[in-house]
């Protein structure tokens, strides 16, 4: 049974910084290519970053230059570091394979960014 948990959300003023971690347990984390989703109100779930087992890595387009993903397979933790936080960038932020595994949803993290 793969469980991912995410933690580090929080309530942060525009243009500040929050890192999110995700632990991942019951699965061969390092060969997965990972990814940060997120969902806002009323809106669709969608990928904001994702990092291959080799480490490559890319961005939606919203989030380019301003959010880093990163992994330690070691821990068996994927990170996203979020800087310049913007209020459309508040959302419920999960973690989860890419692509998605239904069953590996997690509660995720609310990233909250007030102007």
């Amino acid at each position: 049974q793969v469980q991912l948990v995410e933690s580090g959300g929080g309530l942060v003023q525009a243009g500040g910084s929050l890192r999110l971690s995700c632990a991942a347990s019951g699965t061969s984390f390092s060969i997965n290519t990972m990814g940060w989703y997120r969902q806002a109100p009323g809106k669709q779930r969608e990928l904001v970053a994702s990092i291959t087992s080799g480490g490559s890595t890319d961005y939606a387009d919203s989030v380019k230059g301003r959010f880093t993903i990163s992994r330690d397979n070691a821990k068996n933790t994927v990170y996203v570091q979020m800087n310049y936080l913007k209020p459309e960038d508040t959302a419920v932020y999960y973690c989860n394979f890419c692509p998605p595994s239904l069953r590996s949803w997690g509660q995720g993290a609310q990233v909250t960014v007030s102007s």
